[in-house]
C-alpha cells in the first residue's frame, strides 16, 4: 500500500478470512469473479533467480510459454516452501507489490487487459488491493505477456 501511495495510485482494500489460501476462494469470499482476482506466482528461472508472474486465479500458468516469452528455454515452479523462502511471504500472501524491493522481473498475463482494474495480493494473506491495471503495470514496471489459456467454460455445450 505504501508503494501505491508513494506513486499516488488510487486503490481499494478488500479483506477475506486469512485461512483461505487460494485465489478462487478469495475471489468468492470477496464477491468478485475469479477472472478479476490475480494470484502472484514466484517462478524460478535459473539458479537463485526468480520472476513474479501474475495470472487470474482461475487460470494456470503455462511454464513453457512463459519461458519462451522471456527468452529462456525453461522455468520451473519452486515448492511451496521454496517460494516462501525466496519471497519471505507465506503462500497465499505472495504479492508483487510487497516484493517490488527485490527487483525481480514482474510479468502480468495479458488477460488482465480485459479489465479496468484487478485485485492483487497486498503481501499478506487475507488482504487484496483493487488497482487500475495500467497503474499496476506502471508501478511494477511489469511486462504484459500471454502466459495462460482461458479457463474451460463451466457450462460449455457439447457437440452432438
Amino acid at each position: 500500500m505504501r508503494l501505491l501511495e508513494a506513486q499516488e495510485v488510487a486503490y481499494e482494500v478488500f479483506t477475506y478470512d486469512d485461512s483461505i489460501t487460494d485465489g478462487v476462494g478469495a475471489a468468492k469470499a470477496m464477491g468478485f469473479e475469479p477472472a478479476q482476482v490475480y494470484k502472484t506466482l514466484a517462478v524460478q528461472l535459473k539458479g537463485n533467480e526468480f520472476a513474479l508472474v501474475m495470472i487470474a486465479s482461475d487460470r494456470t500458468l503455462d511454464l513453457k510459454r512463459f519461458a519462451r516469452a522471456i527468452g529462456l528455454k525453461k522455468a520451473s515452479m519452486p515448492t511451496k516452501r521454496g517460494a516462501e523462502t525466496a519471497t519471505g511471504l507465506k503462500s497465499g500472501g505472495i504479492g508483487a507489490l510487497a516484493l517490488a524491493h527485490k527487483r525481480w522481473g514482474v510479468y502480468l498475463d495479458e488477460a488482465a487487459k480485459t479489465h479496468d482494474a484487478i485485485l492483487v495480493n497486498a503481501g499478506q494473506r487475507g488482504i487484496n488491493l483493487k488497482v487500475n491495471v495500467d497503474d499496476l503495470v506502471r508501478v511494477l514496471n511489469a511486462k504484459v505477456i500471454a502466459v495462460t489459456d482461458p479457463p474451460p467454460a463451466a457450462d460449455a455445450a457439447t457437440d452432438e
